[in-house]
């Protein structure tokens, strides 16, 4: 994938990773921070502080949850990145009907299939078959989705410990769709509702998914 065309203020932000994060007083001295949602509205009129500082509190999030789905660490900077250039252009489309994170995580997951349907005939090279897969799976689970994580895990910058090292190093063996579910409620905290509009499914398939992907959890650890 090729460098990407940015707008002056969201290629300022990106570059240099947004200034720190900043609050408004309030009439008792104390310091709030803005709400995400706020922000948007603010970024919706084209204020770049207001871009700025949702990119300073996105940004790491973003990449994980890119990284998770396309286990890729230069196409997850680079769908991440498009991910908030369609912020700054679309920000005018979220309503405030839902919480800014589930439209933005959205936005981003979309970008990811997207970038994932652009590829698959170069993974289904790798899965020796015809690429066929379990049902809802996305073409299932292919030899490219087992591999092991890139040496700069970004999930480990998440990692407290040797256990959860561990743990985390087995979230990344899960197939795309498990991984997804798991960052989000683990990492995000989203409710299972937020996360089925997110990922476009049923609550029902968001919790297939969870309770899958606990089971490999539970046997990848119980087997180290």
């Amino acid at each position: 994938m090729g460098p990407l065309e940015l707008s002056h203020p969201a290629g300022r932000a990106l570059a240099h990773g947004g200034p720190n994060l900043r609050r408004c007083a309030v009439e008792d001295g104390s310091l709030v921070e803005t709400s995400d949602e706020a922000l948007c509205q603010r970024v919706a009129e084209r204020d770049e502080a207001a871009f700025d500082q949702l990119v300073e509190r996105y940004q790491g999030r973003a990449y994980r949850l890119a990284w998770s789905i396309l286990r890729d660490a230069e196409e997850a900077r680079d769908v991440s990145q498009e991910a908030f250039i369609r912020l700054f252009q679309s920000a005018g489309s979220f309503g405030g009907r839902a919480r800014f994170s589930t439209w933005f995580y959205r936005l981003l997951v979309n970008l990811c299939l997207d970038q994932r349907r652009k590829t698959r005939w170069w993974r289904q090279i790798f899965a020796g078959n015809d690429g066929a897969g379990r049902p809802g799976e996305d073409g299932g689970e292919t030899l490219l989705d087992r591999q092991p994580a890139p040496a700069e895990d970004p999930l480990e910058g998440m990692a407290k410990g040797r256990e959860t090292d561990r743990l985390w190093a087995a979230v990344g063996t899960l197939s795309p769709q498990q991984r997804a579910v798991v960052i989000l409620q683990a990492q995000e905290e989203l409710s299972t509702k937020e996360i089925a509009t997110i990922l476009k499914c049923s609550e029902a398939t968001v919790r297939v998914h969870l309770h899958r992907a606990l089971m490999s959890l539970r046997r990848t650890m119980g087997n180290e």
